[in-house]
């Protein structure tokens, strides 16, 4: 279930005009047509993007009359921002490792050239 939706997650966040709605949304909710507006895109190709995003469990879209009002749920992000983080903490420990071998291997040889 959580492989899911990242999956969901991160194929939203694959494209850059998502990742633009997504940061204006950061700032506060905005209807469809603010959202389109920075793109010159239709309302109907700003839609397609949001459906994306709904289904990744990012945005929430309610209505207002006939404006769509959206915003961010950031607790997907939040969860993608766990994954993520198990990933850094993995590669600053295999990566401090790797800096301790080559420091003591750089330490041999000038012993080595040092003695010899």
């Amino acid at each position: 279930m959580v492989e899911q939706r990242l999956d969901a997650t991160f194929a939203a966040l694959a494209d850059p005009t998502r990742r633009g709605m997504l940061a204006c949304l950061a700032r506060g909710e905005a209807s469809v047509g603010d959202l389109a507006a920075p793109y010159a895109m239709s309302l109907a190709g700003a839609s397609k993007h949001l459906g994306v995003l709904e289904r990744a469990g990012l945005v929430e879209r309610r209505r207002v009359g006939r404006q769509h009002l959206c915003r961010l749920n950031p607790a997907r992000l939040a969860e993608a921002d766990r994954w993520l983080r198990q990933w850094e903490r993995f590669w600053s420990v295999s990566l401090d490792r790797l800096e301790v071998m080559l420091a003591e291997e750089k330490a041999a040889r000038v012993e080595e050239s040092d003695n010899g």
